[in-house]
C-alpha cells in the first residue's frame, strides 16, 4: 500500500539556502581553468609561522610538513599547485595549525601543476590535517606516505583547534604514494571541535574526497565533485555533524566496489581498534547525493554504506540516481538495538532502484518493515533531475536546491 505525499508543507530536503551558496567560490570546470605558473616553492618542513600571499603562486614539492607548533596562514585568493613528479602533499602535523580562510569571491585553491590539457585525478597528494582529539585507532598513524616522525595524531583534547579551512578548493589530488596507497583529497585525523571546516570543494580526486579519522567536528557546505572513491568517509570513532553538503558523482569515472557517497564505520578491522574508545556517531542534515546518470549507474552501487557498531542519523536529505540508496554491510547485525542507532528521517529517494537493504538479503523484509514505521519518513519519486533540481547544467552555475512542490510516494509495509 502506498500513499502520495506533497513535499510542499514539509521541511526542505537536500541542500538549503536563501540563495545559491555554490556561487563564486566553487568550480565545476577545473580541467579547463588556467592558473599562473608557480613563482615560489614550498618544500621540507615549515617550523615557524608562515604566510602565503595571493600575489604569489606556490609549488608544493614532495611532503611539506607544518610542524613544531607553527601556523601556516594563507591569504584569500592564493593558489597552491601540487607538484606532479614529487606528489606534492601538505601535512599539518599534530600541534600545528593551518589558517586557510578564503572568501566567497576569493577562494583558496589547491590544484595540479600540470597544464590544463593534461590534468587528471591523482596528479598530486592532497591535504592532511592532524589533531589531538580522541580516536579509536591503536596506532594513531595514517596509512599514507608520511614520514614516521610526523605521522602521529589523536589524544584526549576533544576541544582542540587545528585551524580553519574555509572557502577552499582541492582539485586533482589522490596521487599514489611510495607505499602503494593513494592519498585522499582532505584527510582530517583526530581534529578537535574548535577546528573549522566549511565551504570546501574536493574535485577529481583519485581516491576518497573527505575522510574523518576520529575526532569531534562539525562541518558544513562541503562539495564533493566527480571523485573516484568515497566522498565522505567517517571512521575510527568519528563524532561528526555534517550539514548542507553536496555530492555529484559521475557513474563512469569511479572505482568498482569502492565508489559511494557516504561510508560510516567505526574501524577498518575490529582487531586493530581500541574498542574501549568511542564508536563512530554521525549526524547528517540536508545532504544532497546525486549520481549524474539515471539511465545507468555505471560503477556506482549504493549511495550510503553503513557498517557494524556505529550510529548514523540522516534527515531532510535527497538521494538521486543510485541502484541502492542505503546498504547495510554484511557485518551489520540486523536486530532491534542496532536498527535503533540508524535513523533515516525526512528522506527523498529519487530514481533509485533500491532503497534500504542489507548485503544479507534475508534481512530485507525486516529492514523494510522497520523503516516503513517507527516515525521514519522515507519518500520515493521518479522525477528527472531537470525537474527536481533548480539547475543541473554544469556549463552554467549549478544549483542543486530542489524545486517545490513535488509529488512523492511513501512506501508502507504492505
Amino acid at each position: 500500500m502506498c500513499c502520495f505525499v506533497s513535499l510542499a508543507n514539509s521541511q526542505t530536503r537536500g541542500i538549503i539556502g536563501g540563495t545559491n551558496w555554490l556561487k563564486n567560490w566553487t568550480n565545476f570546470k577545473p580541467k579547463t581553468t588556467e592558473y599562473n605558473e608557480a613563482s615560489n616553492v614550498l618544500a621540507g618542513v615549515i617550523s615557524q609561522n608562515m604566510m602565503l600571499y595571493k600575489k604569489n603562486t606556490y609549488l608544493l614539492m614532495g611532503n611539506v610538513y607544518v610542524a613544531n607548533g607553527a601556523t601556516l596562514f594563507i591569504e584569500p585568493g592564493t593558489v597552491i599547485r601540487g607538484d606532479f613528479e614529487t606528489g606534492g602533499t601538505l601535512v599539518i602535523t599534530k600541534n600545528a595549525k593551518v589558517i586557510a580562510l578564503g572568501n566567497e569571491t576569493d577562494p583558496i585553491v589547491f590544484t595540479s601543476n600540470r597544464p590544463s590539457s593534461e590534468r587528471k585525478p591523482g596528479d598530486w597528494g592532497g591535504i592532511v590535517v592532524m589533531g589531538e582529539a580522541t580516536t579509536n585507532n591503536f596506532t594513531g598513524r595514517l596509512d599514507l606516505n608520511i614520514e614516521s616522525q610526523y605521522n602521529n595524531y589523536g589524544g584526549s583534547k576533544d576541544e582542540g583547534d587545528s585551524g580553519i579551512l574555509k572557502y577552499v578548493r582541492i582539485e586533482f589530488a589522490g596521487k599514489k604514494g611510495k607505499n602503494g596507497l593513494n592519498n585522499k583529497g582532505l584527510s582530517l585525523a583526530g581534529l578537535g571541535s574548535k577546528s573549522i571546516v566549511s565551504n570546501v570543494q574536493v574535485s577529481f580526486c583519485n581516491d576518497d574526497a573527505f575522510v574523518f579519522y576520529g575526532g569531534i567536528l562539525t562541518v558544513d557546505n562541503l562539495v564533493s565533485f566527480k571523485n573516484m572513491n568515497t566522498d565522505y568517509e567517517f571512521t575510527e570513532g568519528a563524532q561528526s555533524i555534517i550539514t548542507n553538503s553536496l555530492t555529484i558523482k559521475n557513474p563512469y569515472s569511479s572505482r568498482p566496489g569502492e565508489s559511494r557517497c557516504l561510508e560510516v564505520k567505526s574501524y577498518e578491522v575490529a582487531s586493530k581498534a581500541d574498542l574501549s574508545k568511542r564508536f563512530t556517531n554521525i549526524i547528517a542534515n540536508n545532504i544532497t547525493l546525486v549520481n549524474e546518470s539515471v539511465e545507468g549507474n555505471g560503477l556506482i552501487k549504493e549511495a550510503i554504506l553503513i557498517k557494524e557498531n556505529c550510529s548514523f542519523n540522516i534527515s531532510n536529505s535527497v538521494v538521486s540516481g543510485f541502484s541502492q540508496s542505503v546498504l547495510f554491510d554484511k557485518g551489520f547485525k540486523v536486530k532491534l538495538e542496532n536498527l535503533e542507532k540508524i535513523k533515516l528521517r525526512g528522506l527523498l529517494f529519487n530514481n533509485c532502484s533500491g532503497y534500504v537493504v542489507s548485503e544479507n538479503s534475508e534481512y530485507n523484509q525486516q529492514i523494510k518493515n522497520w523503516y516503513s514505521a517507527n516515525n521514519n519518513v522515507i519518500e520515493y519519486s521518479t522525477i528527472s533531475d531537470v525537474a527536481l533540481f533548480s539547475e543541473i547544467d554544469l556549463k552554467k552555475l549549478p544549483d542543486y536546491r530542489i524545486k517545490d512542490p513535488i509529488n512523492t510516494t511513501r512506501l508502507a509495509t504492505n
